[in-house]
């Protein structure tokens, strides 16, 4: 088994992505912690709206994971960097 399907089953959820789905660009941060998402049409969404997107296939690329009650997205394993959550830019959240 490799890395990409040991990280796969890390996931409790791969939602199939709609063919209009958006995409996650950028990171909102506040105390260091991901508090929303900007998505590919520059709009921002709190983390649990883009957990209830992404279920629906609204966003692409993402993963559903838990830690505690907690659930959150992960990047889906591709075999790139440049795209996974962690490596994104933090934006600032709009007021």
């Amino acid at each position: 088994m490799n890395v990409q399907e040991l990280v796969k089953q890390t996931l409790d959820q791969i939602p199939q992505a709609n063919s209009n789905a958006k995409r996650i660009v950028g990171l909102v941060k506040e105390g260091g912690r991901i508090t929303g998402y900007q998505l590919s049409d520059n709009s921002i969404v709190e983390k649990q709206q883009a957990v209830n997107m992404a279920k629906q296939g609204q966003i692409a690329g993402v993963g559903i994971a838990h830690r505690g009650d907690t659930e959150y997205l992960k990047s889906i394993p591709d075999g790139s960097e440049n795209n996974n959550l962690g490596n994104l830019p933090s934006v600032s959240p709009q007021s």
